[in-house]
């Protein structure tokens, strides 16, 4: 789920930097009954009852400062989805031979797949031609 890391952590930074700005803020996000981790899964639940698709970086950064402030707030269950982060993301050199790395083995692995099914259909193809060539009492002369 690398979108939701992503979207994770510029929730984290807008909170950090709210927090540098605003001291009262910054207590608030020590409180030992919330986590990152938590607020992701909040907003997650909230954009899914909404019903919408899209919403502005203030409205997902306004969710976020919400359950930090309230303290009654449930997270809600966690919910396996693909977000969108409008943001520019920056690979890291790990991350970008990381990803190099999966996609040669997926290819890798796609090529041993059609090698292993290629014999399969020959042979397949070699058993209806021998069972053409033998005859039939049926076969018409």
């Amino acid at each position: 789920m690398k979108s939701t890391e992503n979207l994770k952590k510029t929730i984290e930074e807008h909170l950090q930097q709210l927090g540098s700005k605003d001291e009262l803020f910054a207590e608030t996000l020590k409180k030992e009954n919330k986590n990152i981790d938590d607020c992701i899964t909040y907003i997650l639940n909230q954009v899914q009852s909404s019903g919408c698709n899209g919403f502005t970086d203030d409205e997902i950064f306004g969710m976020a400062v919400h359950y930090y402030d309230e303290d009654n707030l449930k997270p809600g269950k966690k919910i396996n989805s693909t977000v969108v982060v409008n943001h520019k993301v920056e690979l890291s050199v790990d991350d970008i031979e990381t990803a190099k790395q999966k996609a040669l083995d997926s290819v890798v692995a796609e090529e041993k797949q059609k090698i292993r099914q290629k014999p399969l259909k020959a042979k397949k193809a070699k058993v209806e031609e021998k069972a053409s060539d033998n005859p039939s009492l049926f076969d018409e002369l």
